[in-house]
């Protein structure tokens, strides 16, 4: 599959949501946590969701507990968390498995056939274009204002 926007996900809230209202858009899905030594990444995401919302753009984060058990909160304590310490307002989902396995989310199954590409850590980001396919794969240590992730981001947005 190389279209994760025909996917559906439950947001941090429990909600459904269904990834088609990213169609027309360019996403950045990003696993994280809250109790990392690159949790803040978090206010460069914010930043990047605020820079490039306006063009179509959105970041999309997935919780998760598989890396050294670092976002071991509830739902509630993962929103508070990003919104007291980050200001967050880009979407935040439901915790999920990234690792390949019977429990791995399907947004996460998908990324990975397309890319050949796994988390290893938290952190790990997939640019994925207006056509829901993946553009690209960025390990943990690559911060959300590095140069070349922008200059992806531009492209992909046509800008």
């Amino acid at each position: 599959m190389n279209d994760i926007y025909v996917l559906a996900a439950s947001t941090l809230a429990g909600q459904p949501a269904n990834l088609a209202s990213y169609r027309g858009k360019v996403t950045l899905v990003v696993n994280v946590a809250s109790e990392c030594g690159y949790t803040p990444q978090y206010k460069g995401l914010q930043k990047l969701h605020e820079d490039y919302a306006a063009k179509g753009f959105a970041v999309l984060a997935f919780p998760s507990n598989e890396f050294g058990g670092q976002e071991p909160g509830s739902a509630e304590q993962i929103q508070q968390f990003c919104s007291k310490n980050y200001g967050v307002t880009f979407p935040l989902f439901a915790k999920c498995a990234t690792k390949p396995g019977a429990g791995q989310s399907q947004v996460y199954a998908a990324l990975q056939q397309a890319t050949g590409k796994t988390p290893n850590w938290n952190f790990c980001k997939y640019l994925v274009g207006k056509d829901g396919k993946p553009i690209a794969f960025y390990a943990s240590r690559t911060a959300p204002d590095d140069a070349d992730l922008r200059a992806a981001i531009d492209k992909a947005l046509g800008s």
